[in-house]
Protein backbone atom coordinates (compact mmCIF):
# COMPACT_ATOMS: atom_id res chain seq x y z
CA UNK A 1 0.00 0.00 0.00
CA UNK A 2 2.65 2.57 0.59
CA UNK A 3 4.58 1.72 -2.68
CA UNK A 4 1.12 2.27 -4.25
CA UNK A 5 1.30 6.01 -2.51
CA UNK A 6 4.22 6.99 -3.07
CA UNK A 7 3.87 5.83 -6.58
CA UNK A 8 0.51 8.15 -7.12
CA UNK A 9 2.64 10.81 -5.21
CA UNK A 10 5.46 10.67 -7.40
CA UNK A 11 3.25 11.08 -10.36
CA UNK A 12 1.04 13.71 -9.15
CA UNK A 13 4.19 15.85 -8.46
CA UNK A 14 5.46 15.10 -12.09
CA UNK A 15 2.20 16.01 -13.99
CA UNK A 16 2.11 19.03 -11.79
CA UNK A 17 5.56 20.40 -12.64
CA UNK A 18 5.00 20.22 -16.57
CA UNK A 19 3.38 23.67 -17.73
CA UNK A 20 0.23 22.29 -19.15
CA UNK A 21 -1.20 22.33 -15.71
CA UNK A 22 -1.23 25.95 -15.79
CA UNK A 23 -2.70 26.17 -19.38
CA UNK A 24 -5.16 23.86 -18.26
CA UNK A 25 -5.80 25.71 -14.67
CA UNK A 26 -6.24 28.86 -16.72
CA UNK A 27 -8.54 27.14 -19.13
CA UNK A 28 -10.63 25.76 -16.15
CA UNK A 29 -11.02 29.10 -14.49
CA UNK A 30 -12.08 30.89 -17.55
CA UNK A 31 -14.72 28.79 -18.66
CA UNK A 32 -16.32 28.39 -15.14
CA UNK A 33 -16.62 32.14 -15.58
CA UNK A 34 -19.56 31.47 -17.76
CA UNK A 35 -20.15 27.48 -17.29
CA UNK A 36 -20.46 26.55 -13.88
CA UNK A 37 -20.24 22.65 -13.94
CA UNK A 38 -16.50 22.56 -14.29
CA UNK A 39 -14.94 22.61 -11.05
CA UNK A 40 -12.33 25.16 -11.15
CA UNK A 41 -12.19 25.83 -6.83
CA UNK A 42 -11.46 22.13 -6.45
CA UNK A 43 -8.64 22.60 -9.36
CA UNK A 44 -6.93 25.90 -7.59
CA UNK A 45 -6.83 24.27 -4.36
CA UNK A 46 -5.39 21.40 -5.23
CA UNK A 47 -3.15 22.17 -6.59
CA UNK A 48 -2.37 24.88 -3.99
CA UNK A 49 -1.70 21.76 -1.83
CA UNK A 50 0.43 20.07 -4.20
CA UNK A 51 2.64 23.19 -4.29
CA UNK A 52 2.93 23.40 -0.78
CA UNK A 53 3.62 19.91 -0.12
CA UNK A 54 6.12 19.30 -3.25
CA UNK A 55 7.06 22.42 -4.31
CA UNK A 56 5.46 22.55 -7.62
CA UNK A 57 3.88 24.23 -9.76
CA UNK A 58 4.87 27.67 -8.01
CA UNK A 59 2.49 28.43 -5.93
CA UNK A 60 2.30 32.15 -7.00
CA UNK A 61 2.18 31.45 -10.62
CA UNK A 62 -1.37 29.38 -9.36
CA UNK A 63 -2.66 32.13 -7.81
CA UNK A 64 -2.21 34.67 -10.67
CA UNK A 65 -3.29 31.99 -13.49
CA UNK A 66 -6.35 31.57 -11.17
CA UNK A 67 -7.25 35.05 -10.90
CA UNK A 68 -6.59 35.75 -14.63
CA UNK A 69 -8.50 32.54 -16.00
CA UNK A 70 -11.82 34.09 -13.40
CA UNK A 71 -11.35 37.66 -14.90
CA UNK A 72 -11.32 36.76 -18.10
CA UNK A 73 -14.44 34.15 -17.61
CA UNK A 74 -16.23 36.97 -15.99
CA UNK A 75 -15.99 39.40 -18.61
CA UNK A 76 -17.13 36.69 -21.16
CA UNK A 77 -20.24 36.25 -19.17
CA UNK A 78 -20.67 39.89 -19.20
CA UNK A 79 -20.22 40.69 -22.63
CA UNK A 80 -22.51 37.53 -23.43
CA UNK A 81 -25.25 39.05 -21.10
CA UNK A 82 -24.84 42.36 -23.13
CA UNK A 83 -25.18 40.35 -26.36
CA UNK A 84 -28.59 38.08 -25.78
CA UNK A 85 -29.67 39.24 -22.52
CA UNK A 86 -31.30 36.86 -20.20
CA UNK A 87 -34.52 35.72 -22.09
CA UNK A 88 -33.45 34.21 -25.49
CA UNK A 89 -33.06 30.71 -24.61
CA UNK A 90 -34.93 28.40 -23.69
CA UNK A 91 -32.77 27.26 -20.69
CA UNK A 92 -32.77 31.19 -19.21
CA UNK A 93 -36.23 30.76 -18.91
CA UNK A 94 -36.83 28.51 -16.03
CA UNK A 95 -37.91 30.04 -13.17
CA UNK A 96 -35.60 28.87 -10.75
CA UNK A 97 -33.11 30.24 -13.40
CA UNK A 98 -35.20 33.80 -13.87
CA UNK A 99 -35.41 34.29 -9.82
CA UNK A 100 -31.57 33.98 -10.10
CA UNK A 101 -31.75 36.77 -12.47
CA UNK A 102 -34.42 38.52 -10.99
CA UNK A 103 -32.83 38.38 -7.78
CA UNK A 104 -29.43 39.79 -9.42
CA UNK A 105 -30.76 42.79 -11.14
CA UNK A 106 -32.56 43.93 -8.29
CA UNK A 107 -28.90 43.22 -6.11
CA UNK A 108 -26.96 45.14 -8.45
CA UNK A 109 -29.22 48.10 -8.77
CA UNK A 110 -28.71 48.37 -4.69
CA UNK A 111 -24.92 47.91 -4.20
CA UNK A 112 -23.39 46.30 -7.40
CA UNK A 113 -19.72 46.79 -6.03
CA UNK A 114 -20.15 44.44 -3.15
CA UNK A 115 -22.80 42.31 -5.05
CA UNK A 116 -20.12 41.71 -7.73
CA UNK A 117 -17.47 40.80 -5.52
CA UNK A 118 -19.52 38.33 -3.57
CA UNK A 119 -20.77 36.11 -6.25
CA UNK A 120 -17.60 35.71 -7.59
CA UNK A 121 -17.62 32.99 -4.49
CA UNK A 122 -20.77 31.15 -5.82
CA UNK A 123 -20.76 29.18 -9.34
CA UNK A 124 -24.09 29.35 -10.53
CA UNK A 125 -24.35 32.96 -9.04
CA UNK A 126 -21.81 34.43 -10.57
CA UNK A 127 -22.78 33.58 -13.96
CA UNK A 128 -26.21 34.79 -13.22
CA UNK A 129 -24.83 38.01 -11.81
CA UNK A 130 -22.61 38.67 -14.15
CA UNK A 131 -24.53 37.91 -17.31
CA UNK A 132 -26.88 40.43 -16.04
CA UNK A 133 -24.78 43.45 -15.29
CA UNK A 134 -24.07 43.05 -18.92
CA UNK A 135 -27.82 42.25 -19.96
CA UNK A 136 -28.82 45.45 -17.75
CA UNK A 137 -26.13 48.11 -19.33
CA UNK A 138 -23.85 48.63 -16.60
CA UNK A 139 -20.57 50.18 -18.01
CA UNK A 140 -17.92 47.29 -18.89
CA UNK A 141 -14.95 49.78 -17.51
CA UNK A 142 -16.76 49.51 -14.25
CA UNK A 143 -17.55 45.95 -14.14
CA UNK A 144 -13.73 44.76 -15.38
CA UNK A 145 -12.73 46.90 -12.31
CA UNK A 146 -14.53 45.18 -9.79
CA UNK A 147 -14.23 41.77 -11.77
CA UNK A 148 -10.38 42.12 -11.57
CA UNK A 149 -10.76 42.58 -7.37
CA UNK A 150 -12.62 39.67 -7.34
CA UNK A 151 -10.86 37.82 -9.69
CA UNK A 152 -8.13 38.27 -7.40
CA UNK A 153 -10.41 37.44 -4.01
CA UNK A 154 -11.48 34.80 -4.82
CA UNK A 155 -7.81 33.13 -6.21
CA UNK A 156 -6.34 34.19 -2.74
CA UNK A 157 -9.08 32.75 -0.98
CA UNK A 158 -9.08 29.76 -3.12
CA UNK A 159 -5.44 29.15 -2.53
CA UNK A 160 -5.24 29.45 1.01
CA UNK A 161 -7.37 26.05 1.69
CA UNK A 162 -4.63 24.43 -0.27
CA UNK A 163 -1.81 26.21 1.35
CA UNK A 164 -3.84 25.46 4.93
CA UNK A 165 -3.83 21.57 4.09
CA UNK A 166 -0.19 21.34 1.97
CA UNK A 167 1.06 22.49 5.99
CA UNK A 168 -1.44 20.20 7.51
CA UNK A 169 -0.62 17.49 5.86
CA UNK A 170 3.17 17.09 4.37
CA UNK A 171 4.88 15.26 2.34
CA UNK A 172 2.17 13.61 1.18
CA UNK A 173 0.86 15.86 -2.22
CA UNK A 174 -2.28 13.61 -3.30
CA UNK A 175 -3.58 13.40 0.43
CA UNK A 176 -2.97 17.39 1.15
CA UNK A 177 -4.53 17.84 -2.12
CA UNK A 178 -7.82 15.83 -1.01
CA UNK A 179 -7.75 17.37 2.40
CA UNK A 180 -7.84 21.02 0.59
CA UNK A 181 -10.45 20.21 -1.62
CA UNK A 182 -12.83 18.64 1.21
CA UNK A 183 -12.38 21.26 3.77
CA UNK A 184 -13.03 23.87 0.44
CA UNK A 185 -16.37 22.02 -0.23
CA UNK A 186 -17.38 21.73 3.41
CA UNK A 187 -16.96 25.68 3.81
CA UNK A 188 -18.65 25.86 0.47
CA UNK A 189 -21.68 23.90 1.32
CA UNK A 190 -21.74 26.08 4.88
CA UNK A 191 -21.45 29.50 2.67
CA UNK A 192 -24.07 28.36 0.57
CA UNK A 193 -26.52 27.56 3.28
CA UNK A 194 -25.82 30.60 4.73
CA UNK A 195 -26.32 32.72 1.70
CA UNK A 196 -29.99 30.85 1.12
CA UNK A 197 -31.14 31.29 4.75
CA UNK A 198 -30.07 35.35 4.55
CA UNK A 199 -31.77 35.94 1.39
CA UNK A 200 -35.04 34.42 2.50
CA UNK A 201 -34.85 36.24 5.47
CA UNK A 202 -34.14 39.36 3.61
CA UNK A 203 -37.07 38.32 1.35
CA UNK A 204 -39.22 37.80 4.06
CA UNK A 205 -38.92 41.21 5.49
CA UNK A 206 -39.91 43.15 1.80
CA UNK A 207 -42.90 41.21 1.79
CA UNK A 208 -43.90 42.06 5.57
CA UNK A 209 -47.22 44.63 5.15
CA UNK A 210 -45.62 48.32 6.27
CA UNK A 211 -47.56 49.20 9.52
CA UNK A 212 -50.29 51.79 8.51
CA UNK A 213 -48.90 55.44 10.73
CA UNK A 214 -51.75 55.66 13.80
CA UNK A 215 -54.06 58.26 13.03
CA UNK A 216 -53.47 61.37 14.63
CA UNK A 217 -54.50 61.44 17.87
CA UNK A 218 -58.20 63.16 17.92
CA UNK A 219 -57.82 66.99 20.03
CA UNK A 220 -59.63 66.00 23.26
CA UNK A 221 -62.66 68.02 23.98
CA UNK A 222 -61.86 71.06 26.29
CA UNK A 223 -63.61 74.08 27.67
CA UNK A 224 -62.48 76.90 24.98
CA UNK A 225 -60.17 79.23 26.41
CA UNK A 226 -61.05 82.58 27.84
CA UNK A 227 -60.80 85.12 25.09
CA UNK A 228 -58.69 88.03 26.01
CA UNK A 229 -60.85 90.90 27.35
CA UNK A 230 -61.67 93.53 24.54
CA UNK A 231 -59.15 96.67 24.58
CA UNK A 232 -61.82 99.44 26.37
Amino acid sequence: MTDLLDTINAVVIDAAGQPWVLAVLFACCLIDGFFPPIPSESLVVGLAAVAVSSGVPNLWLVLAVAAAGAVVGDNIAFLIGRAVGTQRFRWMRRPRVQAAFDRAGAELERRSASYLITARYIPVGRVAVNMTAGATGMRHPRFLVLSVLAGISWAAYSVSFGVLAGHWVEDNPVLAMLVAIGLALAVGVVVDHLIVRWNRARARRRAAPVPEQAPAMALAETDPQPEPDAVP
